[in-house]
């Protein structure tokens, strides 16, 4: 399995439970005995929260190169500050959202072209990348409908309905090409029953 050992992330669309998952995963793995730490895309510093701030606010409205930059800006912080210093001391990194959510939101949806964001991430973090990825797959009504439930509302979601499809379809397709690393479960389900599915990869995995 490619990627680098005990990388783990989370991705998905509005609303597909990656901030739960990602918490029962760590509680599931300190229980186990493992050192582990959770962390987002964008945030995980100080820095980053400052330009997840920017990033959400529903009044920024951005060209997609300078969104696509500041999600870089905050991961190259966040590798630096947070990921490679835990992993270096032998810990579980579980982040929610990383690079595929890159491609999926601001390549497949916003249409920047790929090799840009290629080039990107072999400048910011050209030797990251998850060992095992879990793709939370949901219909995107169901998703946006859980978030209204949730009163969450961020510039993403006051994207159209066609935007979402488009950021499902890229995260399917990425997923298509790299079925070793990025493992789809169904979303639609509870929140238990998805666990029980991560759990279950998780301990395949490390046989």
């Amino acid at each position: 399995m490619s990627g680098v050992k005990g990388f783990i992330s989370l991705e998905g669309i509005e609303g597909s439970g990656k901030s739960t998952q990602a918490k029962l995963l760590a509680d599931y793995l300190h229980g186990r005995g493992q050192k582990v730490i959770s962390t987002v895309e964008p945030g995980g510093t100080n820095i980053g929260l400052k330009i997840r701030e920017l990033l959400l606010e529903p009044q920024n409205h951005m060209d997609p190169l300078t969104e696509l930059l500041l999600y870089y800006a905050s991961r190259a912080q966040h590798a630096r500050e947070v990921i490679y210093p835990a992993l270096l001391k032998n810990t579980l990194v579980i982040t929610d959202r990383f690079s595929d959510s890159t491609a999926a939101y601001q390549g497949y949806a916003r249409g920047v072209d790929t090799s840009i964001i290629t080039a990107l991430n072999d400048i910011v973090v050209p030797d990251l990348k998850p060992f095992l990825t879990f793709l939370l797959d949901l219909d995107v009504e169901e998703g946006l409908r859980r978030n209204r439930h949730a009163r969450k509302e961020d510039r993403f979601e006051l994207e159209t309905i066609e935007f979402h499809n488009r950021v499902r379809k890229g995260f399917l397709q990425i997923a298509s090409e790299e079925p070793e690393r990025i493992k789809v479960v169904d979303a639609a389900r509870s929140a238990e029953e998805v666990h029980g599915d991560i759990i279950k990869i998780i301990e395949e995995s490390w046989r």
